[in-house]
């Protein structure tokens, strides 16, 4: 099953009319504000869901153009009541399909964001991609930005991997996820969703639990600046940690991406 299924129930942090996801909204905007970055530029939304992170950097930055790219091509129809509650009139341009292949989906813009702890999704081997083709996408002093968090010290230290696990509660309804194997090669853990009561199956999804450090390396082979901005630095208790990235190295990435591949 797509991420739709599941992002049907698990979508509170992001959904316009939440007032968690509003206060949100306007950390976010202070929070790229507070970064100084260019005016005027071309935003570029990744796994953008409702559009709140690409919003948000518009808004802050008085941005041009502000591109949103997602699979899930009905919540990226929602973008339009973020801008409208921060006054904007920009005009988003909507983009379905997969983050793993940006280079030919979207032109180039001045600043990436891929904000929401969205990383989980992918394997090592989509994060070469994803950075690779982020690199390629940007102008030649670009910026691209993950909102993210250390899953091996959070969830494999911290909490401790869980079976079963309680992963939301809506109003009429509890979401649970449950431990299905784990694939060596790509380093991904499945994971059967239910809601309860009566335990109808959502569908099974791989992830990856991340640490911020491996992202930060993996970065910094395709841009030439690389640094974490931890929550205690940046002040704002509804943005996470975020791995910033600067001056992309497109010989780089071109060179990776022209002959790269999966596990066998």
């Amino acid at each position: 099953m797509s991420l739709e299924g599941l992002y049907r129930y698990a979508r509170a942090y992001m959904e316009p009319d939440n007032e968690g996801a509003r206060k949100r909204f306007r950390e976010l905007a202070e929070f790229f504000k507070k970064l100084e970055l260019p005016r005027g530029g071309r935003i570029l939304d990744l796994c953008a869901g409702t559009g709140i992170a690409g919003a948000a950097a518009a808004k802050a930055t008085g941005a041009s153009r502000l591109t949103v790219l997602d699979a899930r091509a009905e919540d990226l129809e929602r973008v339009h009541e973020w801008l409208e509650s921060a006054g904007l009139s920009t005009i988003p341009t909507k983009v379905q399909g997969d983050v793993r292949k940006i280079p030919g989906l979207v032109n180039e813009h001045d600043v990436a964001v891929l904000f929401g702890n969205t990383m989980i999704h992918f394997d090592p081997f989509d994060a070469v991609r994803i950075f690779a083709g982020v690199a390629l996408t940007l102008s030649g002093d670009g910026i691209f930005m993950v909102e993210d968090t250390d899953r091996v010290y959070r969830i494999l230290y911290s909490i401790g991997y869980k079976e079963f696990f309680v992963e939301s509660k809506g109003e009429n309804h509890t979401l649970a996820s449950v431990h299905e194997g784990y694939d060596v090669r790509r380093g991904t853990f499945k994971r059967a969703y239910y809601l309860l009561p009566g335990f109808e199956k959502v569908g099974e999804f791989d992830f990856h639990h991340w640490d911020l450090a491996t992202q930060l390396a993996i970065g910094r082979i395709f841009f030439g600046e690389a640094r974490l901005i931890r929550p205690g630095e940046h002040g704002f208790t509804r943005v996470g940690d975020v791995l910033y990235f600067k001056r992309p190295r497109k010989d780089i990435a071109a060179l990776v991406l022209d002959d790269f591949s999966g596990p066998r």
